[in-house]
């Protein structure tokens, strides 16, 4: 008997705990999901809310009133609404009607920025309406016109900061800081291989390839030169050597080391094979004991 109430105890037991199991899952089950607890979603979520610098936003809007623009440019529209557009507000192409087709879409091909998106079509939706009705034919350029005078939140092409001020030409070989917007220092970022305030002269390891009052051409220096640079093309320019290459006392410049004769750098079963500045090792056929070349 006793051994009866025990085994009916652990029963039991095992029987409240299964049921505080099973209601424990259900209520976790009935909890709603979070959206864009994905790892898809939150990356989609976090770029739709991403917030970008006032020009480059303003920009993201006009780009996308721009696709708009394209994308109803071949619509065809034959009796109803668009008959009544054509008879009494002129021409589809400046009418009311596609300019709420093109308001509906908007933002929505922006990846980076759509919720800011959204906010400046709100914002602006009284400037894009004059524009539309007043001046997309005699000023068609809406990011100028926006942008620029209306919103004052870029600059033109070729202007920076504030004032717009007129960029540096950075000799054609770098771009102005806040170039096209209302900030940056308008200081130069030269490309790779230029250096300079005006991005005027060569950088490290780059030698002058052509010049004239306009244009600078600065080439990259021989694979054979190591930091000190180059005053000109190949490797008997370079004014040190790198690493696999040696300095001819005679002629000047460098001269490729063959490791395969100096060092014999490769195990019995592999054949030494020279390369400009370093060696490769390659394996001997299975037959051989030994090798000193293919085959």
């Amino acid at each position: 008997m006793t051994r009866w109430r025990s085994f009916s105890s652990r029963a039991a037991a095992w029987l409240l705990i299964t049921t505080v199991l099973l209601l424990a899952s259900c209520a976790l089950a009935d909890i709603p999901k979070t959206p864009g607890l994905s790892a898809g979603g939150s990356k989609k979520d976090k770029l739709k809310a991403e917030k970008l610098p006032p020009c480059k936003a303003c920009t993201a809007l006009v780009n996308s009133f721009r696709d708009g623009i394209r994308r109803t440019e071949r619509s065809k529209h034959d009796g109803g609404d668009a008959a009544w557009e054509e008879e009494r507000l002129g021409s589809y192409k400046t009418s009311e009607l596609r300019l709420v087709e093109i308001q509906e879409a908007l933002c929505q091909d922006v990846v980076r920025g759509e919720d800011q998106c959204h906010q400046l079509a709100e914002d602006y939706e009284a400037q894009i309406e004059v524009w539309w009705k007043n001046h997309q034919t005699t000023d068609p350029d809406l990011h100028r016109w926006l942008c620029v005078e209306q919103a004052a939140v870029c600059c033109p092409d070729g202007f920076y900061g504030p004032n717009c001020d007129p960029c540096p030409t950075c000799f054609g070989n770098g771009k102005c800081k806040g170039n096209g917007t209302r900030k940056g220092n308008g200081r130069c970022a030269c490309e790779a291989g230029y250096a300079g305030e005006n991005c005027d002269s060569c950088g490290a390891e780059h030698y002058e390839a052509f010049r004239d009052e306009t244009k600078l051409l600065c080439s990259p220096c021989h694979r054979a030169c190591a930091t000190g640079g180059c005053t000109g093309a190949g490797p008997n320019a370079c004014r040190v050597c790198r690493s696999g290459w040696l300095m001819d006392s005679g002629r000047g410049g460098c001269v490729d080391v063959d490791e395969c004769i100096t060092a014999n750098p490769c195990t019995k079963q592999q054949f030494c094979v020279n390369n400009e500045g370093s060696y490769s090792c390659l394996e001997c056929d299975k037959s051989c004991d030994g090798c000193s070349g293919d085959g």
